[in-house]
Protein backbone atom coordinates (compact mmCIF):
# COMPACT_ATOMS: atom_id res chain seq x y z
CA UNK A 1 0.00 0.00 0.00
CA UNK A 2 0.87 3.65 -0.79
CA UNK A 3 1.05 6.11 1.71
CA UNK A 4 1.98 3.79 4.55
CA UNK A 5 -1.83 3.18 4.20
CA UNK A 6 -3.91 0.22 5.26
CA UNK A 7 -6.75 -1.75 4.30
CA UNK A 8 -9.53 -0.10 6.11
CA UNK A 9 -12.85 -2.47 6.15
CA UNK A 10 -14.73 0.38 7.89
CA UNK A 11 -18.38 0.24 7.41
CA UNK A 12 -18.36 4.08 7.26
CA UNK A 13 -16.72 6.40 6.88
CA UNK A 14 -14.84 4.05 4.42
CA UNK A 15 -12.07 3.54 2.36
CA UNK A 16 -11.93 5.66 -0.72
CA UNK A 17 -10.17 4.80 -4.06
CA UNK A 18 -6.68 6.37 -3.79
CA UNK A 19 -6.61 8.13 -7.64
CA UNK A 20 -9.10 9.87 -6.50
CA UNK A 21 -7.76 11.29 -2.77
CA UNK A 22 -4.66 12.07 -5.02
CA UNK A 23 -6.65 14.52 -7.02
CA UNK A 24 -8.07 16.00 -4.28
CA UNK A 25 -4.61 16.68 -2.73
CA UNK A 26 -3.41 18.04 -5.93
CA UNK A 27 -5.98 20.52 -6.26
CA UNK A 28 -6.22 21.13 -2.29
CA UNK A 29 -4.26 24.54 -2.10
CA UNK A 30 -5.56 26.08 -5.19
CA UNK A 31 -8.61 24.31 -7.17
CA UNK A 32 -7.89 24.68 -10.74
CA UNK A 33 -6.50 28.14 -10.67
CA UNK A 34 -9.44 29.79 -8.62
CA UNK A 35 -6.71 30.13 -5.95
CA UNK A 36 -8.89 28.66 -3.82
CA UNK A 37 -9.66 25.30 -2.10
CA UNK A 38 -12.99 24.33 -2.93
CA UNK A 39 -13.95 24.28 1.38
CA UNK A 40 -13.24 27.84 0.89
CA UNK A 41 -15.17 28.98 -2.04
CA UNK A 42 -18.38 30.32 -2.14
CA UNK A 43 -21.41 27.95 -3.62
CA UNK A 44 -22.83 30.96 -4.98
CA UNK A 45 -19.56 31.31 -7.31
CA UNK A 46 -19.18 30.47 -11.04
CA UNK A 47 -16.55 27.64 -10.31
CA UNK A 48 -18.93 26.07 -7.59
CA UNK A 49 -21.49 25.62 -9.97
CA UNK A 50 -19.72 23.98 -12.66
CA UNK A 51 -18.38 21.55 -9.80
CA UNK A 52 -22.05 20.77 -8.54
CA UNK A 53 -23.29 20.73 -12.59
CA UNK A 54 -20.71 18.26 -13.45
CA UNK A 55 -21.42 16.07 -10.32
CA UNK A 56 -25.12 15.51 -11.54
CA UNK A 57 -24.44 15.11 -14.75
CA UNK A 58 -21.87 12.69 -14.38
CA UNK A 59 -24.22 10.96 -11.76
CA UNK A 60 -27.50 11.26 -14.29
CA UNK A 61 -25.24 9.06 -17.22
CA UNK A 62 -23.72 6.44 -14.98
CA UNK A 63 -27.26 5.65 -13.49
CA UNK A 64 -29.15 6.64 -16.58
CA UNK A 65 -31.31 8.93 -14.61
CA UNK A 66 -34.43 9.89 -16.73
CA UNK A 67 -35.48 13.97 -16.84
CA UNK A 68 -38.63 13.35 -14.71
CA UNK A 69 -36.49 12.13 -11.77
CA UNK A 70 -34.45 14.97 -9.80
CA UNK A 71 -30.97 14.88 -8.37
CA UNK A 72 -30.66 16.68 -5.04
CA UNK A 73 -28.00 16.76 -2.72
CA UNK A 74 -29.18 17.13 0.63
CA UNK A 75 -27.52 17.54 4.24
CA UNK A 76 -28.26 15.12 7.13
CA UNK A 77 -27.26 11.59 5.93
CA UNK A 78 -29.24 9.12 5.15
CA UNK A 79 -30.61 9.70 9.04
CA UNK A 80 -32.63 13.04 7.91
CA UNK A 81 -33.91 10.83 5.05
CA UNK A 82 -35.91 8.30 7.34
CA UNK A 83 -38.23 11.34 8.39
CA UNK A 84 -38.50 13.41 5.01
CA UNK A 85 -39.67 10.02 2.98
CA UNK A 86 -42.60 9.70 5.51
CA UNK A 87 -43.11 13.54 5.78
CA UNK A 88 -43.33 14.15 2.15
CA UNK A 89 -44.39 10.93 0.81
CA UNK A 90 -47.68 10.54 3.25
CA UNK A 91 -50.73 11.72 1.39
CA UNK A 92 -52.75 8.88 3.26
CA UNK A 93 -50.80 8.65 6.01
CA UNK A 94 -49.94 5.18 5.35
CA UNK A 95 -46.57 2.81 4.09
CA UNK A 96 -45.45 -0.29 3.95
CA UNK A 97 -41.70 -1.49 5.22
CA UNK A 98 -40.10 -4.23 5.02
CA UNK A 99 -37.71 -5.05 7.78
CA UNK A 100 -34.82 -6.54 7.28
CA UNK A 101 -32.03 -4.81 9.24
CA UNK A 102 -30.76 -2.21 11.64
CA UNK A 103 -31.78 0.47 9.02
CA UNK A 104 -34.86 -0.26 7.80
CA UNK A 105 -35.93 -1.03 11.39
CA UNK A 106 -34.40 2.27 12.47
CA UNK A 107 -36.60 3.83 9.47
CA UNK A 108 -39.83 2.26 10.57
CA UNK A 109 -39.59 3.68 13.92
CA UNK A 110 -39.35 7.25 12.63
CA UNK A 111 -41.95 6.56 10.13
CA UNK A 112 -44.06 5.53 13.23
CA UNK A 113 -44.08 9.30 14.21
CA UNK A 114 -45.55 10.88 10.50
CA UNK A 115 -48.43 8.40 10.27
CA UNK A 116 -49.19 4.13 10.10
CA UNK A 117 -46.59 2.01 9.43
CA UNK A 118 -47.33 -1.44 7.89
CA UNK A 119 -44.38 -4.01 8.54
CA UNK A 120 -45.36 -6.17 5.27
CA UNK A 121 -42.52 -8.43 6.03
CA UNK A 122 -39.41 -9.03 7.90
CA UNK A 123 -36.46 -11.37 8.77
CA UNK A 124 -36.50 -10.14 12.45
CA UNK A 125 -37.19 -13.89 13.58
CA UNK A 126 -33.84 -15.18 12.21
CA UNK A 127 -31.92 -12.29 13.28
CA UNK A 128 -32.11 -10.67 9.60
CA UNK A 129 -29.68 -13.22 8.12
CA UNK A 130 -32.28 -13.59 4.86
CA UNK A 131 -34.24 -11.64 2.68
CA UNK A 132 -38.27 -12.37 2.92
CA UNK A 133 -40.16 -13.56 -0.01
CA UNK A 134 -42.06 -10.35 -1.34
CA UNK A 135 -43.76 -11.39 -4.04
CA UNK A 136 -47.33 -11.21 -3.04
CA UNK A 137 -47.48 -8.75 -0.10
CA UNK A 138 -50.41 -7.95 1.17
CA UNK A 139 -50.72 -4.17 0.08
CA UNK A 140 -53.64 -2.23 1.28
CA UNK A 141 -54.56 0.19 -1.49
CA UNK A 142 -54.48 3.41 -0.46
CA UNK A 143 -51.08 2.99 0.79
CA UNK A 144 -48.39 6.07 -0.27
CA UNK A 145 -45.56 3.67 -0.84
CA UNK A 146 -43.51 0.48 0.07
CA UNK A 147 -40.07 0.70 1.18
CA UNK A 148 -37.35 -1.42 1.66
CA UNK A 149 -33.45 -0.96 2.65
CA UNK A 150 -31.42 -2.14 -0.38
CA UNK A 151 -28.32 -3.71 1.40
CA UNK A 152 -28.43 -3.68 4.92
CA UNK A 153 -24.76 -2.34 6.14
CA UNK A 154 -24.57 -3.95 9.75
CA UNK A 155 -26.34 -7.23 9.03
CA UNK A 156 -24.68 -8.16 5.49
CA UNK A 157 -28.43 -9.03 3.48
CA UNK A 158 -28.94 -7.49 -0.12
CA UNK A 159 -31.80 -7.61 -2.06
CA UNK A 160 -30.88 -9.59 -5.57
CA UNK A 161 -35.16 -8.87 -6.60
CA UNK A 162 -37.24 -6.19 -5.74
CA UNK A 163 -40.73 -6.57 -3.96
CA UNK A 164 -43.63 -6.50 -5.81
CA UNK A 165 -45.31 -3.24 -5.04
CA UNK A 166 -48.19 -3.55 -6.66
CA UNK A 167 -48.52 -0.41 -8.21
CA UNK A 168 -47.56 1.08 -5.45
CA UNK A 169 -44.51 3.79 -5.26
CA UNK A 170 -41.29 1.85 -4.24
CA UNK A 171 -38.75 3.74 -1.87
CA UNK A 172 -35.16 2.40 -1.63
CA UNK A 173 -32.19 3.34 0.89
CA UNK A 174 -29.21 2.41 -1.10
CA UNK A 175 -26.86 3.92 1.11
CA UNK A 176 -24.45 0.84 1.31
CA UNK A 177 -24.53 -0.32 -2.10
CA UNK A 178 -25.27 3.07 -3.86
CA UNK A 179 -22.85 2.83 -7.14
CA UNK A 180 -22.00 -1.21 -6.85
CA UNK A 181 -24.00 -1.76 -9.71
CA UNK A 182 -26.14 -0.87 -12.55
CA UNK A 183 -30.00 0.25 -11.38
CA UNK A 184 -32.68 0.51 -13.79
CA UNK A 185 -34.38 3.87 -11.64
CA UNK A 186 -37.42 3.95 -13.36
CA UNK A 187 -38.33 0.84 -10.65
CA UNK A 188 -38.08 3.11 -8.08
CA UNK A 189 -39.91 6.57 -7.00
CA UNK A 190 -37.15 7.48 -5.14
CA UNK A 191 -33.46 6.13 -4.27
CA UNK A 192 -31.51 7.76 -1.74
CA UNK A 193 -28.50 7.48 -0.02
CA UNK A 194 -25.57 8.78 2.61
CA UNK A 195 -22.83 9.01 0.87
CA UNK A 196 -19.89 8.01 3.21
CA UNK A 197 -19.98 3.79 2.99
CA UNK A 198 -19.51 3.94 -1.41
CA UNK A 199 -19.21 7.29 -2.90
CA UNK A 200 -17.16 10.22 -0.92
CA UNK A 201 -17.31 12.20 2.93
CA UNK A 202 -19.48 12.32 5.18
CA UNK A 203 -22.39 14.57 5.64
CA UNK A 204 -24.41 14.29 2.83
CA UNK A 205 -27.25 12.16 1.27
CA UNK A 206 -28.02 11.83 -2.56
CA UNK A 207 -31.81 12.05 -3.07
CA UNK A 208 -33.11 10.85 -6.51
CA UNK A 209 -36.67 11.59 -6.55
CA UNK A 210 -39.63 11.34 -9.33
CA UNK A 211 -41.07 14.63 -10.04
CA UNK A 212 -44.70 13.85 -9.95
CA UNK A 213 -43.49 12.84 -5.80
CA UNK A 214 -42.06 16.28 -5.51
CA UNK A 215 -45.38 18.42 -3.26
CA UNK A 216 -46.12 22.03 -3.85
CA UNK A 217 -48.81 21.53 -0.54
CA UNK A 218 -47.12 20.84 2.47
CA UNK A 219 -47.09 24.47 3.83
CA UNK A 220 -46.88 23.47 7.27
CA UNK A 221 -43.66 21.42 7.06
CA UNK A 222 -40.16 23.11 7.62
CA UNK A 223 -38.94 24.64 4.68
CA UNK A 224 -35.81 22.54 4.66
CA UNK A 225 -37.27 19.42 4.87
CA UNK A 226 -39.55 19.75 1.99
CA UNK A 227 -38.68 17.97 -1.31
CA UNK A 228 -39.49 20.84 -3.14
CA UNK A 229 -36.91 23.40 -1.24
CA UNK A 230 -33.85 21.30 -2.45
CA UNK A 231 -35.70 20.77 -6.09
CA UNK A 232 -36.55 24.62 -6.81
CA UNK A 233 -33.24 25.51 -5.48
CA UNK A 234 -30.72 22.98 -7.32
CA UNK A 235 -29.42 21.81 -4.19
CA UNK A 236 -28.74 25.10 -2.86
CA UNK A 237 -31.98 26.63 -0.45
CA UNK A 238 -29.01 27.35 1.97
CA UNK A 239 -25.11 26.62 1.52
CA UNK A 240 -24.28 22.87 0.67
CA UNK A 241 -21.96 20.51 1.39
CA UNK A 242 -19.77 21.82 -1.11
CA UNK A 243 -16.75 19.50 -0.23
CA UNK A 244 -18.60 16.02 -0.13
CA UNK A 245 -20.24 17.27 -3.72
CA UNK A 246 -16.84 18.08 -5.18
CA UNK A 247 -15.54 14.65 -3.96
CA UNK A 248 -18.70 12.61 -4.55
CA UNK A 249 -18.23 14.54 -8.07
CA UNK A 250 -14.34 13.14 -8.66
CA UNK A 251 -16.02 9.59 -7.42
CA UNK A 252 -18.39 10.02 -10.21
CA UNK A 253 -16.16 10.50 -12.93
CA UNK A 254 -13.55 7.48 -11.72
CA UNK A 255 -16.60 5.28 -12.21
CA UNK A 256 -17.24 6.40 -15.80
CA UNK A 257 -13.18 5.82 -16.09
CA UNK A 258 -13.70 2.47 -15.12
CA UNK A 259 -16.33 1.48 -17.29
CA UNK A 260 -19.34 2.79 -16.01
CA UNK A 261 -21.93 0.51 -13.22
CA UNK A 262 -21.36 -3.03 -15.51
CA UNK A 263 -17.80 -3.01 -15.32
CA UNK A 264 -17.91 -1.74 -11.53
CA UNK A 265 -20.03 -4.67 -10.70
CA UNK A 266 -18.10 -7.82 -12.25
CA UNK A 267 -14.92 -6.49 -9.96
CA UNK A 268 -17.44 -6.68 -7.05
CA UNK A 269 -18.52 -9.69 -7.90
CA UNK A 270 -15.11 -11.01 -8.24
CA UNK A 271 -14.00 -9.38 -5.02
CA UNK A 272 -16.81 -11.15 -2.80
CA UNK A 273 -16.60 -14.31 -4.49
CA UNK A 274 -12.75 -14.21 -3.04
CA UNK A 275 -13.83 -13.65 0.56
CA UNK A 276 -17.20 -16.16 0.17
CA UNK A 277 -15.40 -19.00 -1.15
CA UNK A 278 -12.72 -18.83 2.22
CA UNK A 279 -16.02 -18.76 4.33
CA UNK A 280 -17.24 -21.75 2.69
CA UNK A 281 -14.03 -23.92 2.68
CA UNK A 282 -13.02 -22.73 6.46
CA UNK A 283 -13.34 -24.90 9.39
CA UNK A 284 -13.08 -21.92 11.65
CA UNK A 285 -15.29 -18.57 9.75
CA UNK A 286 -18.60 -18.40 7.99
CA UNK A 287 -20.83 -16.10 7.39
CA UNK A 288 -24.62 -15.31 8.95
CA UNK A 289 -26.28 -14.40 5.87
CA UNK A 290 -27.64 -17.26 3.74
CA UNK A 291 -26.38 -17.53 0.56
CA UNK A 292 -28.76 -16.32 -2.25
CA UNK A 293 -29.22 -13.32 0.12
CA UNK A 294 -25.46 -12.22 0.80
CA UNK A 295 -23.99 -8.80 0.58
CA UNK A 296 -21.32 -7.85 -2.05
CA UNK A 297 -21.02 -4.49 -0.12
CA UNK A 298 -20.95 -5.90 3.66
CA UNK A 299 -19.66 -9.65 5.33
CA UNK A 300 -20.59 -9.95 8.44
CA UNK A 301 -18.68 -13.19 9.69
CA UNK A 302 -18.47 -15.11 13.05
CA UNK A 303 -16.27 -18.07 14.87
CA UNK A 304 -19.31 -19.33 17.55
CA UNK A 305 -16.46 -17.63 19.86
CA UNK A 306 -16.99 -14.42 20.94
CA UNK A 307 -13.49 -14.59 22.61
CA UNK A 308 -11.85 -16.12 19.59
CA UNK A 309 -13.53 -13.31 17.49
CA UNK A 310 -11.97 -11.12 19.72
CA UNK A 311 -8.69 -12.76 18.99
CA UNK A 312 -9.53 -12.29 15.40
CA UNK A 313 -10.11 -9.07 15.30
CA UNK A 314 -6.82 -7.97 17.52
CA UNK A 315 -4.81 -10.26 15.39
CA UNK A 316 -6.16 -8.47 12.30
CA UNK A 317 -5.29 -4.83 13.17
CA UNK A 318 -1.84 -5.99 14.46
CA UNK A 319 -1.18 -7.58 10.83
CA UNK A 320 -2.71 -4.20 9.44
CA UNK A 321 -6.23 -4.78 8.29
CA UNK A 322 -8.63 -2.08 10.29
CA UNK A 323 -12.26 -2.11 11.48
CA UNK A 324 -13.24 -5.34 11.24
CA UNK A 325 -15.21 -5.88 14.52
CA UNK A 326 -18.64 -6.63 14.04
CA UNK A 327 -22.17 -4.29 15.33
CA UNK A 328 -22.32 -5.51 18.29
CA UNK A 329 -26.32 -6.88 17.32
CA UNK A 330 -24.74 -9.14 14.95
CA UNK A 331 -20.70 -9.92 16.99
CA UNK A 332 -18.27 -11.58 15.53
CA UNK A 333 -16.42 -9.43 12.57
CA UNK A 334 -17.45 -7.75 9.91
CA UNK A 335 -15.34 -6.26 6.54
CA UNK A 336 -16.84 -3.90 4.17
CA UNK A 337 -15.07 -4.61 0.39
CA UNK A 338 -16.97 -1.49 -0.65
CA UNK A 339 -16.27 0.03 -4.65
CA UNK A 340 -12.52 1.73 -3.45
CA UNK A 341 -11.63 -1.84 -1.38
CA UNK A 342 -8.91 -3.20 -3.98
CA UNK A 343 -9.44 -6.78 -4.39
CA UNK A 344 -5.82 -7.58 -3.19
CA UNK A 345 -6.81 -5.85 0.37
CA UNK A 346 -9.67 -8.70 -0.21
CA UNK A 347 -6.75 -11.19 -1.04
CA UNK A 348 -4.26 -10.16 1.86
CA UNK A 349 -7.19 -10.78 4.41
CA UNK A 350 -7.92 -13.66 3.46
CA UNK A 351 -4.65 -14.88 3.64
CA UNK A 352 -4.69 -13.40 7.59
CA UNK A 353 -7.20 -15.10 8.36
CA UNK A 354 -6.30 -18.38 6.71
CA UNK A 355 -3.20 -18.20 8.95
CA UNK A 356 -5.08 -17.38 11.81
CA UNK A 357 -6.88 -20.53 11.03
CA UNK A 358 -4.03 -22.98 10.83
CA UNK A 359 -2.03 -21.65 13.71
CA UNK A 360 -4.99 -22.18 16.17
CA UNK A 361 -6.35 -25.55 14.59
CA UNK A 362 -3.21 -27.10 15.21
Amino acid sequence: MKYGRTYNFSAGPATMPEEVLEEVRDEMMNYRGSGMCVMEMSHRSKVYQQIIDEAEADLRELMGIPDNYKVLFIQGGATLQFSMIPMNLMKNGKAVYIETGAWSKKAIAEAKKVGEVIVAASSKDKNYTYIPDCSDLDIPEDTDYVYICENETIHGVTWNKLPNTKGHVLVSDQSSMFLSKPCKVTDYGIIYGGVQKNIGPAGLAIVIIREDLIRDDLTDLPIYLQYKTHADAGSMYNTPNCWAIYVCGKVFKYLKKLGGLSAMEAINVDKAKVFYDFLDQSKMFYGTVVPQDRSLMNIPFITGDKELDAEVIAYTKAAGFENLKGHKSVGGLRASIYNAMPKEGVEALVECLKKFEAEHTK
